[in-house]
C-alpha cells in the first residue's frame, strides 16, 4: 500500500494560517513546539505557541503529507480525514481518506492564462494520486518493514525517526517530505486489512499488508519490466501477519513485472504485442534485481504464470534463458501456464502448482516469535510471482500459498489442532477469501484502473459464470482507461513521486503538446461515414441498387478510416507527456 510516514506528534494537529505563515501545532501532547512555514520564503522553522498571532485562522488536520512545487509556487498537502484500520502489535494503523492542497501564494494573478491552465492541470494530477484509494500510515510504528526486518535491527536503528529508518521503496510521499525539518507522516500506498478471528474458541488477529514500491511506479501498459537499477514495475511486497496470545508470525511474498527490458505500449488494439528490447544488455538489470532480492529476502523461487504460447511465449522463453544465464543457485525458476492448466473452468488444477512447491515452501518457513519475544523461526526465502500484469493470476496463487503457511502457523501457535484444515473453518475461510480478493482489487485499481479479474475464485473457491461476465465488464473498462486515460494517470504518478519537477521559471511545460492532424480528422470522417451508412439503410433510395451503392460507399469509407485509425493507434491513445518529454530533450 502506499505508506505515509507520520510522526507520533501529529496524530491530530491544528493548522493555523495567516497571510504570511502556516503554523502547525500538535493537539495531542503538551509540547510547546510549533512548526512555522513562511509562505513567501518557504523557510521552515520551529517556534512556540505564544508566537502564533491571535488573528490566525484555525482548522484541524490529521497529518502532513508534505510540500510540492507547481507553476504557482509551493503547496502544502495535508490529511484532513482518516479512519482507523486496526491495531498492529498494539499500534494504531490509519487510512488517509481525504486531503487538502494549500497554496503558499495568496493569489495566482501573476500567472499568464496558459500558466494558470497548466497549474490547474498539475493540481488535478496531484489530486488524482491522492484520491487513488490506498494511503496508510501509523504514528508510532514503521509500516514499511516486515516483522522479520524489524526484529533484526540495531539499537541505532531504533533511535532513528520513522522517516530516516523507513524502507524507501515503500515511502510514497518521500518526494513531498524532502524539505521537512519536523517529522510528518510516512505513507504507504496499497492495501492493509486487519481482522479479529476465532477458531476453536481461540481469538487471534490476522492481517495482510501489501506494500507497493514507488520505484518504477506507474500504470499498466506504460510501465513494464525493469529500469537500469533493477527496480521492477508494479512491485509489491505482501506480508500476512498472525498475532495470538502475544506470539506473532508472518509470511512474506513478492510480485513484480518480468525483470528485463520489455514494453507493451497501448495502440488501440485489445492486447498490444509485448516488445523485448533488442538494444540493451538485459543481464545487467536482471542481475541487479535478483541480487537485491536475495539480500533482502534470501532464496528466490520465481513463479512465472504467463501463457507459454502466443504473444506471451517469447517473454517466458527469455525469462527462463536469463535465469539459466545468471547461474545463481539461490534462484529457482518455475513456469506454470495458468490459463492452459485452468482452462474450461478446471481451477482445481492450481493444486498441481501448490504441491509442486510445497517442499520449497516448508524449507523457506516463516517468521515466528513466541509470547516472550524470542525468535523461534526465520523465513529464509520468498516466492516471487508474476503474470503479465502481476495482478489477477498472481493474486490467486499468492492467496493459496499464504493459506498453506497460515495453516502451519496456526497449528504451531495452538489455534488449530493437528489434522484440522483452515478450509473446514467456514467463517474464517469466508473472511480469508474476501480479504485476499480485496487485496487483488486494491492492487488492480492502482495499476490497471479497475478491480481485479478472477476474484470470484478467490472469494468463493470456484469459478462462476457471473464471475466471467464481471471479468468481461472489467476488461472493457480496462481497455478504455488504458487507451484514453492512462497517460494522465502516469503523468500524475511521475509528478507526485518527483520523477518530473515543475520549474516556475520555465514558461513552457510539456502539457501543451499539439496533436497531429490525424487525431481530429480521421475520427470525424469515420463518424460521418458510419452515420451516412446508417442513414442510407434507414432511408432507402428509389431502387435497391442505388441504396446498396450508397451503403457500400459509406461503409467502405468508415471501414478504411477505422483501419487507418488502428494502423496509427499510437497517435490516438492518451500518452504520458511529462517524463517522456524530458527523455526526448
Amino acid at each position: 500500500s502506499s505508506f505515509l510516514y507520520r510522526s507520533s506528534v501529529f496524530l491530530r494537529a491544528g493548522l493555523r494560517t495567516t497571510p504570511e505563515k502556516f503554523y502547525i501545532e500538535p493537539c495531542d501532547d503538551g509540547s510547546e513546539d510549533v512548526l512555522a512555514i513562511d509562505r513567501v520564503s518557504t523557510e521552515m522553522t520551529l517556534t512556540v505557541r505564544r508566537d502564533i498571532p491571535a488573528s490566525a485562522e484555525n482548522r484541524t488536520v490529521c497529518g502532513l503529507m508534505g510540500t510540492i512545487r507547481l507553476v504557482a509556487g509551493m503547496y502544502l498537502v495535508v490529511i484532513t480525514k482518516k479512519k482507523k484500520v486496526g491495531d498492529l502489535l498494539g499500534h494504531a494503523v490509519w487510512k488517509a481518506l481525504d486531503f487538502e492542497i494549500l497554496s503558499y501564494k495568496k493569489t495566482i494573478l501573476h500567472l499568464t492564462d496558459n500558466q494558470m491552465q497548466d497549474n490547474k492541470t498539475f493540481l488535478s494530477m496531484i489530486n488524482n494520486v491522492l484520491h487513488t484509494d490506498g494511503f496508510y500510515f501509523a504514528t508510532d510504528y514503521d509500516l514499511t518493514h516486515t516483522l522479520q526486518r524489524l526484529a533484526n535491527t540495531s539499537p541505532e536503528f531504533q533511535e532513528m525517526s520513522l522517516l530516516e529508518r523507513a524502507d524507501q521503496r515503500f515511502v510514497w510521499n518521500g518526494h513531498l517530505l524532502r524539505e521537512f525539518i519536523a517529522q510528518p507522516e510516512v505513507c504507504l500506498h496499497e492495501f492493509i486489512t486487519m481482522k479479529s478471528s476465532c477458531i476453536n474458541g481461540k481469538v487471534f488477529e490476522w492481517s495482510i499488508i501489501s506494500r507497493r514500491s514507488c520505484f518504477r511506479a506507474g500504470v499498466r501498459y506504460y510501465v513494464r519490466g525493469i529500469d537500469s537499477e533493477g527496480h521492477a514495475a508494479n512491485y509489491v511486497e505482501t506480508e500476512q501477519i498472525v498475532q495470538y496470545s502475544c506470539a506473532k508470525a508472518s509470511f512474506v511474498q513478492t510480485r513484480g513485472s518480468i525483470p528485463f527490458y520489455w514494453s507493451q505500449r497501448p495502440n488501440l488494439k485489445y492486447k498490444p504485442k509485448p516488445q523485448i528490447s533488442k538494444t540493451v544488455n538485459h543481464l545487467d538489470g536482471f542481475q541487479r534485481h535478483f541480487d537485491s532480492q536475495v539480500i533482502l529476502y534470501g532464496r528466490q523461487v520465481i513463479l512465472n504464470l504467463i501463457n507459454q504460447k502466443g504473444s506471451e511465449k517469447p517473454l517466458e522463453l527469455t525469462f527462463d534463458k536469463m535465469v539459466t544465464s545468471l547461474g545463481n543457485g539461490l534462484i529457482k525458476y518455475i513456469a506454470f501456464d495458468f490459463h492452459k492448466e485452468c482452462s474450461r473452468m478446471r481451477w482445481h488444477r492450481l493444486q498441481i502448482l501448490v504441491d509442486m512447491v510445497a517442499e520449497m515452501q516448508d524449507e523457506f518457513g516463516y517468521f515466528l516469535v513466541d509470547a516472550d519475544g524470542k525468535v523461534l523461526l526465520n523465513q529464509d526465502g520468498t516466492f516471487r510471482s508474476n503474470c503479465m500484469d502481476c495482478l489477477d493470476r498472481t493474486n490467486v496463487i499468492q492467496s493459496l500459498l499464504a493459506r498453506r503457511s497460515l495453516q502451519s502457523q496456526l497449528r504451531k501457535m495452538g489455534v488449530l489442532h493437528m489434522g484440522q484444515q483452515i478450509e473446514e473453518q467456514a467463517d474464517f475461510e469466508k473472511m480469508y477469501k474476501n480479504a485476499w480478493a480485496d487485496n487483488a482489487d486494491a492492487c488492480a485499481k492502482q495499476y490497471a484502473g479497475t478491480g481485479a479479474l478472477k476474484t470470484d475464485f478467490t472469494r468463493t473457491g470456484k469459478r462462476t459464470h457471473l464471475g466471467l461476465l464481471m471479468d468481461g465488464w472489467n476488461s472493457m473498462i480496462r481497455y478504455y482507461k488504458n487507451n484514453f486515460c492512462d497517460g494522465f494517470r502516469q503523468d500524475s504518478i511521475d509528478l507526485f513521486l518527483g520523477n518530473y519537477a515543475v520549474d516556475e521559471s520555465d514558461w513552457n511545460t510539456p502539457l501543451r503538446d499539439p496533436k497531429d492532424w490525424k487525431f481530429l480528422t480521421l475520427p470525424i470522417i469515420m463518424v460521418v461515414a458510419f452515420s451516412m451508412c446508417i442513414i442510407c439503410l434507414l432511408m432507402a433510395g428509389e431502387t435497391w441498387t442505388e441504396t446498396l451503392a450508397y451503403v457500400l460507399f459509406w461503409g467502405t469509407a468508415s471501414v478504411v478510416t477505422g483501419g487507418l485509425i488502428l494502423f496509427n493507434g499510437l497517435d490516438f491513445v492518451d500518452a504520458p507527456k511529462l517524463v517522456q518529454k524530458e527523455k526526448q530533450d
